[in-house]
């Protein structure tokens, strides 16, 4: 289980990562695909950060 969540979250922080990275090619949507992309890389560190530190119990 450990392992699928660190694949996931590792996909996650990646994406979010390529979003911000490709947010100033994105017309019209440059703040929401940035903000989003922010967001992706927060929920990728929260995953390991919260949700395995309790399944590990």
């Amino acid at each position: 289980m450990n392992i699928v969540a660190f694949v996931l979250s590792f996909l996650i922080f990646a994406g979010g990562l390529v979003l911000m990275g490709y947010a100033p090619e994105i017309e019209g949507l440059e703040l929401a695909s940035f903000a989003a992309g922010i967001l992706a890389v927060a929920v990728a560190i929260a995953i390991p950060v919260h949700v395995l530190k309790r399944a590990d119990r």
